[in-house]
């Protein structure tokens, strides 16, 4: 073969590499040609499901008096960390206990981002028990009476038979996930009230509660897993769950600045420190604890739910902190659910509300119940709905819909950029790694809304039904 004809095939062979290589970073019907609009569609009634529209929108010239979304490059927010769900212990047995080729298939499809998969890029982990686990627990629970300041006792035995394995496989298809830990309780015998629900932290046990998350956080490094963050608790303001642990903001702060972040410090853990981990009705609680420059200088930002308050205090957060990041770590879906209801609310409230509002992630509660709400612990959520149920089969719910509008497309490392919101048409937009533009709209109306999408002087138009989502890549 002579050397010209070697040199063609390697130029094709080449070719085709890279034609593979960027097609497959969102899914191979992402690589539009320039000036062609592709679009992701979910409707409230279902007869959609985060389907790929077969019609092809292309920018031009048009002109109409229809309402549009101008999408405005030049103005860059946040960066976007990822978007996914809670991976609680009950998620994870119930995973872990389908076949192996069914969880293999199921586990390609949530975080691989290639050709059906939704590429979940976050998870949140419980560190220990949390309500939906199958019962209580901690890494270090010991006999009435006795004290492990030196934490000689921690252990993670109860984590070997589901959790770990199965993130390990999960980390096998996306090395990249990145991994939030939250406590929901502090070992019993730390507490005021020696219970797994309620109660406070001694403040004599500040520097040993540090050093159990310290261990936690090397003991998972041990099995090839990073923990990227940490909050220091879940809900601080909810003692009635279980398990639950109660903190004020001047005690977190306490904790921070005399015992956690000097442990991490000397312990040389990377992990960063996140805030509050609670409702939006109170940003005073992680603005409090950012307001004292020796809690700050140990803190990368704050995290929120949304069952009370509204979205727009993570804004008044980050007007206050402009240098701390913001996220968002949890919301339910209450079972049985409404699926038209629940899309619209979370999509535009957290998914685009959320990211408009700063944060860097959104994370749904949780991944994974059986067909009863199962797992959870006497005391814990009996109607929270996963983004699966897992029974005799596995079955899609709203949430594996409400993130993977996000998750498929918004890679890790894209950032927000400008867009309006007209006509109760949510939305937000993002740039993409690869350099697509991501427009994620909601149509709040009743009706179905026809309208453009304005870009670089050229537009698009489209229309979605009442309710419906949609995601538009170019």
């Amino acid at each position: 073969m002579n050397k010209n004809i070697l040199f063609a095939l390697a130029l094709a062979l080449s070719a085709c590499s890279a034609k593979k290589e960027t097609a497959g970073h969102l899914g191979p019907a992402v690589s539009a040609r320039s000036g062609e609009v592709k679009y992701w569609l979910t409707k409230g009634d279902k007869t959609a499901l985060l389907e790929e529209q077969p019609s092809v929108l292309k920018f031009s010239t048009l002109q109409n008096n229809k309402p549009t979304i101008e999408i405005d490059e030049t103005q860059k927010f946040q960066s976007i960390d990822g978007f996914g769900y809670t991976l609680t212990g009950g998620s994870a047995s119930l995973i872990n206990g389908l076949d192996a080729k069914t969880k293999d298939a199921l586990l390609q499809e949530l975080f691989s981002p290639l050709k059906n998969g939704i590429g979940i890029s976050y998870l949140r982990l419980s560190i220990g028990a949390s309500d939906l686990s199958a019962d209580t627990f901690t890494y270090n629970e010991l006999p009435a009476g006795q004290t492990d300041i030196n934490q000689d006792h921690f252990s993670m035995s109860r984590e070997m038979s589901d959790l770990i394995p199965l993130l390990q496989q999960i980390l096998a298809i996306n090395p990249n996930l990145k991994i939030l830990g939250s406590p929901w309780t502090a070992p019993t015998w730390m507490k005021t009230n020696n219970s797994f629900k309620g109660g406070s932290l001694k403040p004599e046990y500040y520097e040993s509660y540090a050093k159990y998350l310290v261990k936690y956080i090397n003991a998972m490094k041990k099995q090839g897993i990073a923990i990227d963050a940490i909050t220091i608790q879940n809900e601080p303001l909810h003692p009635g769950n279980v398990p639950s642990m109660y903190m004020e903001a001047k005690d977190q702060a306490i904790f921070i600045k005399t015992a956690l972040g000097p442990v991490f410090r000397s312990a040389g853990i990377q992990t960063k420190i996140i805030v509050y981990d609670h409702n939006a009705d109170r940003p005073d609680y992680p603005i409090t604890i950012l307001n004292d420059p020796d809690a700050r200088q140990y803190v990368d930002g704050s995290a929120f739910h949304l069952y009370g308050g509204q979205i727009d205090a993570l804004s008044k957060v980050h007007e206050a902190h402009p240098d701390k990041n913001l996220y968002f770590t949890e919301q339910w879906v209450g079972g049985p659910g409404k699926f038209d209801e629940d899309l619209k609310w979370h999509v535009s409230t957290l998914i685009i509300g959320a990211t408009r509002n700063w944060s860097r992630n959104v994370l749904e509660w949780n991944l994974a119940a059986d067909p009863l709400y199962k797992p959870h612990t006497i005391g814990g959520c009996t109607t929270c709905l996963g983004a699966l149920t897992i029974g005799s089969g596995v079955s899609r719910n709203v949430a594996y819909y409400i993130i993977g509008h996000a998750s498929k497309f918004v890679r890790p490392g894209s950032y927000r950029i400008g867009s309006n919101i007209t006509h109760d048409l949510q939305n937000v937009a993002f740039r993409t790694p690869d350099g697509k533009t991501a427009l994620i709209v909601a149509n709040g109306n009743s009706t179905e809304q026809s309208f453009n999408i304005r870009y670089k002087g050229e537009a698009v138009n489209t229309s979605l039904p009442a309710g419906a989502v949609a995601t538009y890549i170019w």
